[in-house]
């Protein structure tokens, strides 16, 4: 997320604190560059304008300049004007008084409408809500099975019909559904177009018209840059939003469309898809975002993901096989799933501050989880947790079993053996070296 720009930042930053002291001069060329790398990240120009002069009037005065980290007190400021810029602060959904609160999500085709309706959905159901979804895409049969599918898979009711061709209806019937079954979240999956056309927008002032949702909300594709902003700016314009999803966050080097969407039409981002699981919702937190951007880890949001993952029984059951010093086989399967549960590797380690960076270009072999998985799967029960079993002819026949050579499950053992040595240092207060890292 936002790899090419970080790196740009982090270049100009290096350079500012690598200086004992600081001159205007010096402050005006390290922005030069910022405002550089900020277009090519294909930022709004108008933006890029406003958040350069904002720091430039912050940094240039004696409190920075005369200060003893005067990089850093420049990195500070721009920090804090990155934050402000991407909306201060976390926006939320507005909840209706009288249940459901109907939300519409509203964009243009492939822009990821569909999924991140299901994606938003189960973020409700997450929270313990009842959430109802609504295929009201009648263009696109192909997005009405899409939305069925995706409320089978996370088994949430879907509301949809064939027999008419006129979305405000099919709204209507969800809603009076939605009450009689106690939903208290209707979120309607309109129809979107290749551009913007007056049939699209006329039926979406229908449906807004008819529904009064409590929250709109546009759907865009991060990656297209500028063009996500200027249909943001459209849609905003003839229909009005509440807030903005950004999707495929995950796959967004250059970061243009967040940096410019909010300052453009003035409407928080709520929510970024960060992968194409279904569970792959994040609420927008602007501090955390910015503290991405700037290379510096989001924490934050690694504990939140992990509080997701493991639920305080299991926290606490693992917690006292480790001090029983019984940790086996099937222990470290189950870890490894939750650990494939919460993201990709590179994300959780981009995560953690420095960890992102010092693995720069070292590829992470996310197969190699599945492999150590289908190793410990071709294991029986008693060798899972007597790994003082498994002598050569029974790592052969686990090799066979899992599709690995018996070089692989040698690894696994081993690897396996020092995390339980592991785990005894940390026991004892010391800081051991992670041996799957």
């Amino acid at each position: 997320m936002f790899d090419s720009l970080s790196d740009r930042l982090e270049a100009v930053f290096k350079k500012l604190k690598g200086r004992g002291f600081l001159k205007e001069e010096d402050v005006d060329a390290a922005l030069k560059e910022v405002r550089l790398a900020l277009l090519e990240a294909d930022v709004n120009f108008k933006v890029v304008k406003h958040f350069v002069s904002s720091i430039k009037e912050k940094a240039i005065g004696g409190a920075v300049l005369e200060s003893l980290t005067p990089g850093q007190q420049v990195v500070k400021i721009v920090k804090a004007e990155l934050q402000d810029l991407l909306g201060g602060e976390a926006g939320r959904i507005q909840l209706a008084p009288n249940p459901p609160t109907v939300i519409m999500l509203i964009g243009l085709q492939g822009s990821g409408k569909t999924t991140t309706a299901a994606k938003l959905a189960l973020n409700f159901k997450g929270e313990g809500r009842r959430p109802m979804l609504v295929a009201a895409d009648l263009q696109r049969p192909a997005a009405i099975e899409q939305l069925k599918t995706l409320g089978t898979q996370i088994d949430i009711p879907v509301h949809w019909s064939l027999d008419t061709k006129d979305p405000v209806a099919v709204c209507k019937e969800a809603l009076d559904k939605s009450r009689l079954e106690g939903r208290d979240i209707l979120i309607l999956d309109t129809a979107g177009r290749l551009h913007i056309d007056e049939e699209l927008m006329g039926q979406l002032k229908a449906v807004k018209d008819a529904l009064n949702p409590k929250e709109i909300l546009f759907v865009a594709d991060s990656m297209t840059g500028q063009d996500a902003v200027n249909s943001a700016s459209e849609f905003n314009g003839q229909i009005g939003i509440d807030g903005v999803i950004l999707t495929k966050m995950d796959g967004d080097s250059r970061g243009g469309a967040a940096l410019s969407i909010r300052h453009v039409t003035g409407k928080p981002i709520k929510f970024m898809g960060t992968g194409e699981k279904i569970d792959m919702l994040e609420v927008f937190h602007p501090d955390r975002v910015a503290n991405r951007i700037l290379g510096m880890g989001d924490v934050l949001s690694l504990i939140e993901k992990a509080e997701k993952t493991y639920e305080e029984g299991e926290a606490l059951d693992m917690q006292q096989k480790l001090a029983g010093d019984s940790f086996t086989f099937e222990d470290l399967r189950d870890q490894l799933r939750k650990i494939k549960g919460m993201g990709s590797l590179e994300s959780l380690l981009s995560m953690i501050p420095g960890v992102g960076k010092q693995l720069k270009g070292v590829k992470v072999d996310e197969k190699g989880l599945g492999r150590v998985e289908a190793v410990i799967d071709s294991m029986t029960p008693r060798e899972r947790r007597n790994v003082n079993l498994l002598n050569g002819s029974r790592r052969k026949r686990i090799a066979g079993g899992s599709g690995t050579t018996t070089a692989d499950v040698n690894k696994v053992i081993k690897q396996y053996k020092e995390m339980k040595k592991m785990l005894k240092m940390f026991k004892k207060g010391r800081m051991p070296q992670m041996p799957f890292m």
